[in-house]
């Protein structure tokens, strides 16, 4: 059974169990800036906390934080990707990207993926469980305490690492709002971006919650015929089901929306394609993010040409659909779209 660790409360959760110790109020505050602000990893470091609390909360709310294994570095992108090992042996990839001035985490949410695309490595592994708010929190932190070191810090957050976000909806919106909450680690909604491979209640829920975080949901197919291809779970929710969704989150927050296409050469990237992708998206408030293929191992489809992908951009431009090609970033190292897999034994 997973230990819960502080991590996975929200400071409210905090407070009244702190409350309920006898403790007065402030102590929550103060033990919350130490978990989220200051990045601790060990209760013995919260010298201004009484001893006494400091033995309780080692007894009952273990800090116990995912173990870094295996790390590989891009040394040329500045990306690099970690294998954390979790405190029931089972292990998650993460992902720091570096650009400009920009320090981007990608993060996991689910051991494996219960959804299993055609073209990523990701849902070869099968499912094996969902990640709870501290997990997922904490590949965030792992890299936050790892750029304090040269002064640095995470400017963005993206939900796009291993498992499919919106069947964790709970435990991956809670993780997002302890890192946004102003007196902890205090990232602004709109750093964030949660994609989804178009689960229309997650989307329909991520609309009510007001949240002013970026919406990205995985398209690849602009037909329910070539998407039930590639993706499985379009048999349950038709592109016009996703599309509808998409609509209310707009409707209810104002923000764009960024639909992800991973182009497959001769599968879905002719024009064709792009032309009844136009038709889908034109007139919504959308921009098309287009992602060449990132080869992984036993994954069958091929990267199209640099003139495919151009000749598909332009095309979705001249219908007047807002579009850039995504750079990809740690394929050297399969940290890219797709390639995510603990493919590394426990030590």
């Amino acid at each position: 059974m997973h230990v819960q660790s502080p991590f996975d409360l929200s400071f409210e959760e905090l407070e009244g169990l702190l409350l309920g110790w006898g403790e007065p109020s402030y102590r929550a505050r103060q033990l919350w800036a130490w978990l989220w602000r200051r990045l601790a990893t060990d209760y013995a470091e919260m010298t201004d906390l009484p001893k006494g609390l400091r033995a309780r909360l080692s007894q009952e709310l273990p800090l116990s934080l995912p173990r870094p294994g295996a790390l590989e570095l891009d040394a040329e992108e500045g990306t690099e990707k970690v294998l954390l090992h979790l405190s029931d042996g089972e292990a998650i990839e993460a992902v720091l990207m570096r650009e400009g001035d920009r320090r981007t985490v990608c993060v996991s949410t689910q051991v494996g993926c219960p959804v299993g695309c055609a073209f990523c490595a990701t849902g070869r592994m099968g499912y094996v469980r969902d990640l709870t708010p501290g997990e997922i929190a904490a590949q965030v932190l792992h890299f936050a305490r790892r750029l304090q070191e040269s002064g640095e810090r995470v400017t963005h957050v993206v939900v796009m690492g291993m498992g499919e976000p919106f069947l964790n909806y709970a435990a991956t919106l809670k993780a997002i709002r302890n890192l946004n909450h102003p007196q902890g680690f205090g990232l602004g909604a709109r750093r964030f971006t949660v994609s989804t491979v178009g689960v229309v209640p997650g989307i329909l829920q991520l609309a009510e919650a007001r949240l002013q975080v970026n919406l990205a949901i995985s398209l690849h197919a602009p037909d329910d015929a070539l998407r039930r291809e590639l993706v499985p779970l379009g048999r349950k929710w038709p592109v016009r089901e996703v599309l509808q969704a998409a609509d209310a989150y707009v409707a209810a927050t104002g923000r764009r929306v960024t639909y992800e296409y991973v182009l497959l050469s001769g599968v879905n990237d002719g024009l064709k394609e792009a032309r009844a992708l136009a038709r889908l998206l034109r007139g919504r408030l959308a921009h098309v993010n287009l992602i060449p293929f990132n080869p992984a191992p036993g994954l069958p489809f091929k990267r199209p040409s640099d003139r495919r992908v151009e000749a598909f951009k332009r095309e979705l431009l001249r219908h007047g659909v807002d579009v850039t090609v995504r750079r990809s970033r740690g394929v050297r190292i399969q940290a890219g779209c797709g390639q995510l897999r603990t493919r590394h034994l426990p030590p």
